[in-house]
């Protein structure tokens, strides 16, 4: 049963990683916005809430391993659910301005100035293999767009896979509970977290693998894609990794459908036995024994179970330490869950790391710290016998020392990417159209970047004024770009290359702080984990722990794993400088950011958060110590 859950435990891991490790794909897939990506990511919690309370009490009267199952099952549904619109969408179509030859022997000069008829229509390319790319006017892209609302499918399959996971940690953690010698429990839950701790490492290293390869691997020429890794345009295999987390949750689910209801007992372990802050742990409910009375009529059951609730829902709300305990963890969740999920896309605007590079560095670098932190807080906390005193103590020193070490990383942002024609340059008062380019035919809400020769990146060859190109593919050489001249005192080539210029070297180095940084402020933050985990345990009396535990779990998924996506995403959202479009020329996903109002907004808003809750510490540690 322990290798079983082990298993499935792992599962879970890795499926909700590889839904944090898409997130800037699926936006780009589906042309959406920071705020609904983080609506959509929020949903997993939405399906989880819906059933956990339903689950714990009423699981515990089922066959369990049966009711784990079905949850796998389920989880393994909404994996396969949520990669579906892949399959229906038809090919991703990027924004381009250029129509480059298909075949690879023509190399003859395409001349991006007089391309566009009409100055706002966007062009779309879809590469099929060996065809000549078509090009789809606004009209036609328009009546056929089934893409505009399949995101939610991937809503529906994210809240599915929260259903199916919510039986596993209860009614797994009651099972053991019930039937392992009391001295053995703890090191089975220990196992389960290490090995559990293993799944997002997975999950991220998966991601990783998935961005690098092209969304429809298989099905286009490689070789006619003009986009890069790097390019903001870019959307990686995002439906492998979730085709690859279902065949998995499948797999965990078989193992349960041929264990028993109940094991035999171990001699010591008595019915009524409650293992306190294992079970509650996991807010699971502790299994009581019937009492001999004859069963009475059920409406004279129900009205003592409800008064009898609400005396221990007043007497768990009613406690102070408690209560100041769940606001502080509170604004501490928030500010948690809204730096994870945009950490990827904050490593890729930020220092132009590709997505791939993002999700191997997060899973390489951020999460191994993070275990063995944990690891660590439970044994210091276990060496020195910590009282409650004490664990507050430790838990608040090491959370301010991480607080104190993120604020580093207000210093280590990178620079503005330099597009001629948006902010931060002013180009000819801030347009993208001048003399240079006055000739050119350009459409103004295409964004197919080109990087001149001076170092100035351009929104498309059109806008630079090239009139000649070369080359195929990712290789397309553009020449004759009369803006390259009048930009600055640039005397070399007037050539420019597809996508944006690199960051300089100095944002190199100043990444490799950032990952210090983070591998620092990760491993002390982790560290009074455990302790501050057990403040909870230790300042409720011990009948009502179940409910404080549970209580604590349900406000923390409804007041901070929703709502935090949604609004970090929507003021991301504002620091957006260029809009891609999409083939009816709606708004589609960001294509550049303001590197320094996103750091701002990101680092800002998680310290804003975490900052006052430090305030609420000290009254919490104040009401304890008396």
């Amino acid at each position: 049963f322990l290798a079983a859950l082990s298993f499935s435990y792992l599962s879970k891991a890795l499926s909700g990683t590889i839904m944090k490790s898409s997130i800037t794909q699926i936006e780009r897939r589906f042309d959406l916005t920071s705020s609904t990506v983080g609506f959509i990511d929020g949903s997993f919690e939405m399906g989880n809430l819906l059933v956990i309370a339903f689950v714990s009490y009423f699981g515990a009267k089922l066959h369990r391993p049966k009711v784990i199952a079905a949850g796998c099952f389920t989880m393994a549904l909404g994996s396969l659910l949520t990669a579906m619109p892949h399959f229906f969408m038809g090919y991703y179509k990027y924004e381009t301005a250029s129509r480059t030859a298909s075949s690879v022997n023509l190399t003859s000069s395409i001349n991006p100035c007089s391309m566009h008829q009409d100055v706002n229509e966007t062009l779309l390319e879809v590469s099929q293999s060996g065809k000549e790319p078509c090009k789809l006017s606004l009209s036609a892209g328009c009546e056929k767009e089934p893409s505009s609302y399949m995101w939610i499918y991937i809503f529906l399959g994210n809240m599915l896979r929260g259903i199916g996971e919510t039986p596993i940690t209860p009614l797994g953690i009651s099972y053991l509970d019930d039937f392992a010698k009391e001295e053995d429990v703890p090191v089975y839950v220990a196992c389960l977290h290490t090995i559990a701790m293993l799944g997002p490492m997975f999950g991220f290293l998966l991601g990783s693998l998935c961005a690098k390869l092209y969304v429809d691997i298989g099905f286009v020429d490689l070789g006619s894609i003009t986009i890069t890794p790097q390019d903001s345009r870019w959307v990686g295999a995002w439906w492998l990794g979730f085709l690859i987390s279902g065949v998995t949750s499948f797999l965990a689910a078989i193992p349960f459908c041929f264990l028993p209801k109940s094991l035999k007992k171990p001699e010591e372990a008595n019915n009524d036995k409650a293992s306190y802050g294992l079970l509650e742990n996991m807010g699971a409910p502790r299994k009581t024994v019937p009492s001999a009375k004859p069963k009475r009529r059920k409406c004279q059951l129900i009205y003592p179970f409800l008064s009898d609730f609400y005396t221990s829902l007043k007497k768990v709300l009613s406690n102070r330490m408690y209560f100041t305990f769940l606001c502080c963890s509170l604004l501490q969740f928030s500010s948690f869950i809204g730096f994870l999920t945009y950490k990827p896309k904050y490593m890729e605007q930020q220092y132009g790391q590709s997505a791939s590079k993002s999700n191997f560095l997060i899973g390489l670098t951020t999460l191994p710290p993070v275990g063995i932190g944990i690891f660590l807080g439970g044994l210091i906390m276990k060496k020195y016998k910590m009282s409650i005193i004490g664990a507050t103590k430790f838990a608040f020193t090491m959370s301010f020392l991480a607080y104190v070490i993120t604020l580093l990383h207000f210093f280590v942002g990178c620079e503005n990417h330099v597009v001629a024609g948006i902010k931060p340059i002013p180009y000819h008062e801030n347009a993208i159209f001048s003399e240079c380019n006055s000739d050119c035919k350009c459409a103004s809400n295409v964004w197919d970047p080109v990087c001149g020769d001076n170092g100035l990146t351009y929104v498309s060859a059109c806008l630079a004024g090239c009139t000649t190109s070369v080359g195929h593919g990712k290789n397309t050489v553009f020449h004759n770009c009369s803006c390259l001249e009048t930009s600055s005192s640039w005397t070399g080539n007037n050539s420019a290359t597809l996508g944006q210029c690199p960051k300089s070297e100095d944002c190199s180095m100043k990444f490799i702080y950032y990952t210090v940084i983070q591998v620092i402020g990760g491993f002390c933050y982790a560290l009074g984990g455990t302790p501050s985990y057990m403040i909870m345990f230790r300042c409720v009396q011990p009948e009502v722990k179940s409910l404080a535990v549970g209580l604590y779990t349900l406000i923390m998924r409804t007041l901070a794993g929703i709502p935090a996506p949604v609004y970090f995403g929507a003021l991301i959202d504002k620091t957006c400088l260029k809009w891609g479009s999409t083939s009816c020329g709606q708004r589609g996903a960001c294509r550049l950011y303001d590197s320094n109002a996103y750091r701002y907004v990101y680092l800002g808003l998680s310290v804003v958060l975490r900052g006052p809750s430090y305030l609420i510490a000290i009254i919490l540690f104040i009401l304890i110590k008396k």
